[in-house]
């Protein structure tokens, strides 16, 4: 029997070496460089935070030199004598974005569920692009439709039906005057709702398909999925969507101040005039000086801290939700 010789297998070429870092990861010069522009970006970022932050700390300066700290709390804005007390527009500020959130979140979740689950494919599309176009809308065109449109007709209509319903609660007293903390507090809920709807939608769209099929599949209802599979699935991404939407009510100045009346005084009841920090800043800052516009820069400050307090809270409240999580998944 005639033996055939077998010719030897090639070898394999030896791939290129590529530079190791300490990790022992491979990364090839463009991966280094789109980290470092991405270093860089992050930097700038932070640079601009703080140097925001720093500049307005040394432009309110002198007016805790020069008033302390106390007047921050006190309830006179009387700056011919003296007076900065911001007490009544950061109450007009939490009271009307309060008003806003509490009519977003049961409105704009419940949007975002039907629009994800239960509109139909064809008129899905359409209702989504007119929800996000109240977003591209200007403020000051919300101002304006709010004081022209909405302020008579809460006048003559909305208050005087809530002060007969509710009036033995004491939220609706004293007279009609159409603008006010109610109106301002509306006119928030439509300008926050696109937000609200934009990010919920698209958070309970990615829950998992298995899960919403399997509870029905086990014969939960339409509403038994929605309320124990997909909002809970997606309450993170929710709470994201809160939190962006409280930030945009804190802030929003043009349009609160064309219809809360800019009174600087404490609001009694939801139909009185009120005033937040931004509508304080945007109707001062043009004339004032010294110690006014210190104390401004100030108002200002106190606004800031505000919203990063409203932030850290939120995102404390996702961490603890996605850390519970984790934590029962890994027991």
């Amino acid at each position: 029997m005639t033996m055939v010789d077998t010719p030897a297998p090639t070898p394999a070429p030896t791939p290129p070496v590529l530079p190791v870092t300490r990790q022992g990861r491979r990364l090839s010069l463009p991966d280094n460089g789109y980290r470092t522009m991405l270093a860089v970006a992050a930097v700038i970022v932070g640079a601009l935070a703080v140097w925001l932050v720093v500049a307005i700390v040394i432009q309110a300066h002198p007016a805790f030199v020069t008033l302390g700290y106390s007047w921050i709390l006190q309830k006179t804005w009387d700056p011919s004598h003296g007076k900065y007390g911001l007490l009544p527009f950061i109450l007009g500020t939490l009271e009307s974005t309060a008003i806003a959130v509490v009519l977003a979140v049961p409105i704009g979740l419940g949007t975002a569920l039907a629009l994800a689950y239960l509109v139909p494919h064809r008129i899905r599309s359409v209702l989504s692009t007119a929800v996000e176009l109240l977003a591209a809308v200007p403020s000051v065109v919300y101002g304006l439709w709010g004081l022209v449109v909405l302020a008579p007709l809460f006048r003559t209509t909305v208050e005087p039906f809530l002060t007969a319903v509710f009036g033995w609660t004491g939220l609706f007293d004293g007279p009609n005057e159409g603008v006010g903390l109610l109106l301002a507090g509306v006119i928030l809920f439509v300008m926050i709702l696109p937000t609200m709807v934009a990010i919920s939608r698209d958070v309970l769209a990615v829950v998992p398909k298995e899960q919403v099929e399997g509870a029905m599949a086990l014969g939960a209802t339409r509403w038994q999925v929605l309320h124990k599979v997909v909002v809970p699935g997606a309450r993170t991404g929710i709470l994201g969507a809160f939190t962006l939407a409280t930030g945009r009510a804190l802030g929003e100045t043009v349009a609160v101040a064309m219809v809360i009346g800019n009174s600087p005084y404490i609001a009694h009841s939801l139909k009185s005039p009120a005033a937040t920090l931004p509508s304080l800043i945007v109707n001062n800052f043009g004339e004032s000086s010294g110690t006014e516009l210190a104390a401004l820069f100030g108002a200002g400050l106190v606004l800031l801290v505000i919203g990063i307090s409203v932030n850290s809270l939120a995102r404390w409240l996702v961490w603890s939700t996605s850390g519970g999580n984790s934590q029962a998944g890994a027991r």
